[in-house]
């Protein structure tokens, strides 16, 4: 009897994001410090979890720029409205609607009922507010600068665990509306099959409805990395060649990608 030959792993595929709005941009930068702080944080090492502290104080830098809650409870809205506009249709399977739309009005009622701006309960924390402040001196967490710091690195790793898990836990409503809206506009994009000829691509933009973000998607062993740039009207793609020192050079040749362009 033939034996049948296993699947073929799936090549990893990496995928290079654009945001074409300054809220976009925030939104994308809390995702990866959210995500940073929450794979650090997990872990037992003192090292760890000094970085995960330095990522969640860079979360409160990033947040402080914007009307982070306005904008994504009006993001939540719009996306919302489309939905609600969908019921009905035989082609959208009603359960999956129903619980995006229950997802949606339970994350924008925790955000609305979260107390003050992203951090708020962190930047009232004495212990936190000093540690804070001695980030921005070079080496400035040594023992002598921090001796309380420092023995907080020395107690046992169930503790500090207890410890981050309080403080990211108020961070819990962005950090849910944030995953939230932005895996909705990652689904709203149809990936497409094209080519950067000569190493280039060049796509006009619908002004009528605005992309929020483009993604590239290239395979992960390839030596390709993309440079993309862009406004609401136009998206430019530029391959550039890894010659495995670290240098990337523009080359002249065609490069097959994907592409979703996202609103």
């Amino acid at each position: 009897m033939p034996v049948s030959a296993p699947p073929l792993p799936r090549a990893p595929v990496i995928a290079y994001e654009f945001p074409f709005n300054e809220a976009m941009r925030a939104w994308l930068r809390l995702e990866h410090l959210f995500d940073r702080v929450a794979l650090l944080a997990a872990r037992d090492d003192a090292t760890d979890h000094h970085f995960a502290l330095v990522s969640m104080f860079e979360t409160l830098d990033v947040a402080g720029r914007s009307d982070l809650r306005g904008e994504l409870i009006q993001e939540m809205e719009r996306h919302r409205r489309q939905l609600a506009a969908l019921r009905g249709n035989p082609a959208v399977a009603a359960p999956v609607l129903e619980q995006a739309l229950a997802d949606l009005d339970e994350t924008c009622g925790a955000l609305g009922q979260a107390q003050g701006k992203l951090g708020q309960a962190l930047v009232g924390n004495e212990w936190l507010a000093g540690l804070r402040s001695r980030l921005a001196i070079p080496g400035g967490t040594c023992s002598f600068d921090l001796p309380g710091y420092h023995a907080w690195q020395h107690a046992p790793a169930e503790r500090r665990r207890a410890d981050l898990a309080a403080w990211v836990d108020t961070l819990r409503p962005w950090s849910r509306a944030i995953a939230l809206v932005l895996g909705l506009v990652r689904g709203s994009g149809q990936v497409q099959s094209v080519v950067a000829e000569g190493g280039r691509y060049q796509q006009s933009l619908q002004s009528a409805r605005p992309s929020q973000l483009a993604r590239v998607l290239l395979p992960g062993a390839g030596p390709w990395v993309p440079e993309i740039s862009g406004n609401r009207l136009l998206l430019v793609v530029r391959m550039l060649h890894d010659d495995g020192s670290g240098r990337l050079e523009p080359r002249s040749e065609p490069v097959p990608f994907q592409l979703a362009l996202c609103h």
